[in-house]
C-alpha cells in the first residue's frame, strides 16, 4: 500500500492498492459473514442534522450483497426475493433517514454538480465497444451522503482527542479562474455576475437554468474546474 499509494481502476479490472487476499476478501463485506469493522453509530433528528455519533469495534454481517439497482427498485416499489424482507427494517428507514439529511443539505445550499459517470464496454478483445451514460439512482445518492456524514463524524471525533490530522480544504476558485467561467458562460447567454462575490446559492442558479439543456453537462465540467 506504501508503494503502490492508491488502487487503480480500469474499464475491466481493479489493481487493488492493498494486497488481494485484504482487499477482494478480508477487507471486503460478504454477504452474511462476519467482518471486523470500525462502526460509526450516527443519530439525526428530524431536521435532518446529525445530534450524536459515536465509534466501536465490532462484528458485522452483511444482510444481503445488493446491486444500486436492487435498491432502488426496491424503494420504487418492486422488490425482489432478497429486497422484500429488508424494505420495512432496513431500506426504507435508511431513505427516510436520507430524505431528512437532504433537507438539512438544501439549507446548507451547496454546489449541486450533476456529473453523470460513464461507463465503458469491451467487446471479447478488449477493444472499446461503447461508452454509456451509468445511470444514477437516489439509492446511490444515499450511500454517498451516508459516507460524507461519517467522515464529518470521524472529524469531529478525532479533532475532539487533539489528534493530529489532515484535511483537504477547497481554496477559494481565482479571479483568473472566475473570470474564464463567466467568459465561456458567456458565450451561452448565461451571465454570472462580476462585481459581487460569487457564492455556491449564485452558482446553483446558473447550473438549475442549464440542467435540461443540451449543453448542461459542459456547463457541470466547466463550473467544477
Amino acid at each position: 500500500a506504501v508503494k503502490r499509494g492508491n488502487s487503480c481502476y480500469f474499464p475491466d479490472r481493479v489493481v487493488p492498492m492493498l494486497p488481494e487476499h485484504l482487499s477482494a476478501d478480508l477487507c471486503s463485506l460478504r454477504e452474511k459473514v462476519d467482518r471486523a469493522i470500525i462502526a460509526c453509530h450516527m443519530t439525526f433528528g428530524a431536521d435532518g442534522r446529525m445530534k450524536t455519533h459515536r465509534f466501536e469495534r465490532a462484528l458485522m454481517r452483511s444482510a444481503a450483497k445488493l446491486s444500486y439497482g436492487e435498491v432502488q427498485q426496491a424503494l420504487d416499489g418492486n422488490p425482489n426475493d432478497k429486497t422484500g424482507p429488508l424494505l420495512k427494517p432496513i431500506l426504507k428507514p435508511l431513505e427516510a433517514c436520507y430524505r431528512a439529511m437532504m433537507k438539512a443539505r438544501e439549507k446548507r445550499n451547496p454546489i449541486d454538480l450533476d456529473l453523470p459517470e460513464r461507463q465503458i464496454e469491451l467487446d471479447d478483445k478488449g477493444q472499446v465497444k461503447a461508452i454509456t451514460v451509468r445511470e444514477r439512482y437516489d439509492a446511490h445518492r444515499l450511500i454517498e451522503e451516508f459516507m460524507i456524514q461519517a467522515n464529518v463524524a470521524a472529524a469531529e471525533a478525532l479533532e475532539a482527542k487533539h489528534v493530529p490530522l489532515v484535511f483537504r480544504i477547497h481554496a477559494p476558485p481565482s479571479e483568473e479562474k472566475l473570470h474564464a467561467l463567466s467568459e465561456f458562460l458567456g458565450t451561452m447567454n448565461i451571465n454570472l455576475p462580476k462585481s459581487q462575490t460569487i457564492t455556491p446559492a449564485m452558482l446553483n442558479r446558473i447550473l438549475d437554468a442549464a440542467r435540461n439543456t443540451p449543453n448542461a453537462d459542459l456547463i457541470n465540467v466547466v463550473t467544477l474546474r
